[in-house]
């Protein structure tokens, strides 16, 4: 490895996203320069597709994916790992002389937030609005957390179906609901979970009005850009217990770090540095 490491992300509406200042941090931690790009197909007339056999081509030891690509580069990539494959979406890709390979970390992140909030609490019944990329690997670490019940509400519902079905095939003993309006599947969920971009900045709004937020216990919100979105805003003065997307943020990011390098991080340090607002010209 080179002491230039070249990453880059491709998604909409990525413009205020942390992950540039992460992996930029990342690199001067280990003594190495870090470019990391934000590429956003329409603003620079290129199709997805056509991004990404750019990005394959001109150097770049890897890229993360987020919305809305994330299932959409499933078949651009191989993915050595079954659970990987399960959940059907990749944010995370290496390109090795073999070929691009493909990771979730956002499925390790997940269980990270929940842990480090929840420790050894049980998620209980789950009500998770969104089935797309980031909602198929939470769904999947859930399972992982011990989940018996989940209600999955996607105005899409043969992408909820989809979903469902691959959760039965992993875990066939879990009770599954599928449906459009997620109100209907709140009374007496003890996780409800945002799972899409409303809330995210550009997605104003929130996926479940604070009356359906009574009576549960814990709440999750994928987007981090806000950290404090109407959603958990809501769920805090619920008294649910909150668990912000900038810790699924922060998890999926060091996990990411080590796939491109397989250099180690002082977690502690990333924290702090975040926080601070510093960053690596």
């Amino acid at each position: 490895m080179t002491d230039l490491i070249h990453l880059g992300l491709i998604g909409d509406n990525i413009a205020k996203s942390q992950s540039p200042r992460l992996h930029r941090l990342a690199g001067a931690q280990n003594g190495r320069r870090v470019i990391y790009d934000q590429l956003v197909p329409a603003e620079r007339g290129q199709p997805f597709d056509d991004l990404f056999e750019w990005v394959r081509v001109n150097g770049y030891r890897g890229i993360n994916v987020t919305y809305p690509y994330k299932e959409r580069v499933t078949a651009k990539v191989r993915v050595d790992d079954p659970l990987v494959r399960g959940i059907g979406a990749v944010n995370t890709v290496v390109f090795d002389a073999g070929g691009p390979l493909g990771f979730n970390t956002d499925y390790s992140g997940f269980i990270a937030a929940y842990r480090r909030v929840r420790a050894d609490a049980g998620p209980g019944p789950v009500l998770m609005i969104g089935a797309g990329g980031v909602g198929k690997a939470v769904a999947f670490g859930l399972v992982a957390l011990g989940l018996t019940e989940i209600r999955i509400a996607d105005r899409d519902l043969p992408k909820a179906q989809a979903l469902a079905d691959a959760l039965a095939a992993a875990s066939p003993e879990l009770v599954i609901q599928t449906g459009t309006d997620a109100a209907t599947f709140a009374a007496g969920a003890s996780g409800i979970i945002n799972c899409t971009p409303v809330g995210m900045v550009g997605y104003d709004g929130t996926p479940l009005p604070a009356a359906y937020l009574a009576g549960a216990e814990w709440a999750f919100d994928a987007v981090y850009t806000p950290v404090d979105t109407q959603f958990l805003q809501d769920a805090g003065v619920a008294g649910l217990q909150v668990i912000s997307g900038y810790e699924l943020f922060f998890g999926q990011g060091v996990d990411a770090w080590a796939i491109f390098t397989g250099l180690g991080l002082d977690e502690a340090r990333m924290r702090r540095e975040l926080a601070e607002g510093k960053d690596v010209t």
